[in-house]
């Protein structure tokens, strides 16, 4: 693994859990993380990893998929039961049923093991940056309504709210597509009326959908702006989670392009 570049560390004590049955994986992933800065708590098996989850404190987990007791798989699900922390799933082989089987049970993105330490520096500086990104509102005055481009006006007040009768954006501007309502300065995305639980990378996904009504998206374009990508990454990323969004917001609202990207139907 390579060395840090000079002066280069975290920015802020950042808590990673590593759970890799490995030990010289596991011994050699946390020196190195540290030395970046990074503190690492580590287990060698599933749930233990889980338990120390538990415990709470974690800003990130680094989840190895062949794990004894529980596998990685598993881990990630039930990790994604109450959590929305950013995971980074790690593959011993790259095989696709693998990779494939990490992001559709919650992770946010992989690697491939042996990794280089600034590949995976690199990784996580770009998830926490995801699950910690604050995005421009759109600005209204209170009372009024919001113009959404190839959307539908945002009535405030008014609209679907959930049960009870209260503004559940506290007044704040939406987007709206049909029974789907995004409230961008307060990330939090309503259908019918009810709060949809998104992770961090589906928001993001979502928030880059609306922000760019009934106009097709690639893949790579995705990469960059969702998932911060400065390099050629694997568009399997983009198609998983944007399968994963659907099944939250609806199959029919995302649309595929075939052979081009995505678009959000308007």
């Amino acid at each position: 693994m390579s060395a840090p570049l000079s002066g280069e560390s975290a920015p802020a004590p950042v808590a990673v859990l590593l759970v890799e049955d490995d030990e010289v994986i596991r011994r050699s992933v946390t020196l190195a993380l540290e030395r970046y800065g990074y503190r690492v708590t580590s287990a060698g098996d599933g749930l233990t990893g889980l338990e120390l989850f538990r415990q709470g404190g974690h800003d990130l987990l680094l989840l190895d998929i062949m794990l004894p007791e529980l596998d990685g798989i598993g881990l990630c699900r039930r990790i994604r039961e109450t959590s929305t922390a950013p995971i980074l799933m790690m593959s011993a082989r790259g095989d696709i049923p693998d990779i494939v089987a990490g992001l559709e049970s919650g992770a946010d993105d992989y690697v491939v093991k042996p990794v280089d330490t600034a590949v995976l520096v690199a990784r996580i500086r770009s998830l926490l940056r995801r699950a910690t990104f604050a995005p421009v509102a759109v600005a209204a005055e209170p009372g009024t309504a919001t113009a959404v481009p190839g959307g539908s006006t945002v009535p405030l007040p008014g609209g679907p709210f959930p049960p009870g009768g209260s503004d559940p954006s506290g007044g704040r501007p939406r987007l709206v597509f049909g029974d789907l309502a995004v409230d961008t300065a307060g990330l939090e995305v309503f259908l019918a009326g009810e709060p949809v639980a998104l992770a961090p990378t589906e928001l993001r996904l979502l928030l880059e959908f609306v922000a760019h009504p009934g106009i097709v998206l690639d893949r790579q374009a995705l990469l960059r702006n969702v998932w911060d990508y400065g390099w050629d990454g694997d568009s399997r990323v983009v198609d998983l989670c944007v399968q994963r969004l659907r099944k939250k917001i609806g199959a029919e609202r995302i649309e595929t392009v075939r052979g081009f990207g995505y678009k959000l139907r308007s």
